[in-house]
């Protein structure tokens, strides 16, 4: 095998990934300044610093672009801080967790603010995505509660289904006063001092 092939090979798969995640970061930060609808691939593609066509070589259509944004991001908190119902109480830490790391990631958070809230309209390219991501984990904070409520350290009175929604809830809520700035309350603090309420455990 001719190695000078392979080593250009390498290189320039290499640069091909690297520039993915570039646009992929700069997407993700345009789609949470502007929403999916103020969007424009041409926009996207001035602010990342390259053409129209070159864009489109990576990513044919808006769409595509905005499912991989999201897609990564799933991925990337799946990685550090995976929500596993199985795991019980390391589940909910967990959730405490990427509430911690998020303060650190105001491009993610808006992202999400902004597009989950534009699909919950039908026909936006993303309602799919966020309806099934908010059944998966509804179902896992739930399996988590079960886990817990069997190892009995879950409080007494305390609905594992009841508690995964609500948990849900209070974290997009925290999202978006957090982008706010309606609070100087930290969204990991408040996260675990809501499972503080329904678990005998220290998250």
């Amino acid at each position: 095998m001719n190695t000078n092939v392979t080593a250009g090979q390498d290189r320039t798969y290499a640069r091909g990934r690297a520039t993915k995640s570039h646009l992929l970061d700069v997407a993700r930060d345009h789609f949470a300044e502007f929403g999916y609808r103020g969007s424009s691939l041409r926009d996207i593609a001035q602010r990342a610093g390259m053409s129209h066509p070159g864009l489109l070589y990576h990513f044919p259509a808006k769409e595509a672009l905005l499912m991989a944004v999201l897609e990564r991001r799933d991925q990337v908190d799946g990685e550090v801080n995976p929500v596993r119902g199985e795991d019980g109480l390391v589940a909910l830490r967990n959730l405490v967790q990427s509430a911690y790391r998020n303060e650190g990631n105001r491009g993610v958070v808006e992202l999400f603010a902004v597009v989950s809230a534009e699909a919950t309209s039908a026909d936006h390219p993303a309602h799919d995505f966020f309806v099934a991501r908010y059944e998966r984990l509804v179902e896992r904070v739930t399996l988590a509660f079960e886990n817990v409520k069997a190892t009995g350290l879950l409080r007494d009175g305390i609905v594992p289904g009841i508690a995964a929604v609500q948990t849900v809830a209070l974290m997009d809520g925290l999202q978006v006063q957090w982008l706010l700035g309606s609070t100087d309350l930290s969204m990991g603090d408040a996260m675990r001092a809501h499972f503080a309420a329904l678990v005998d455990a220290d998250l």
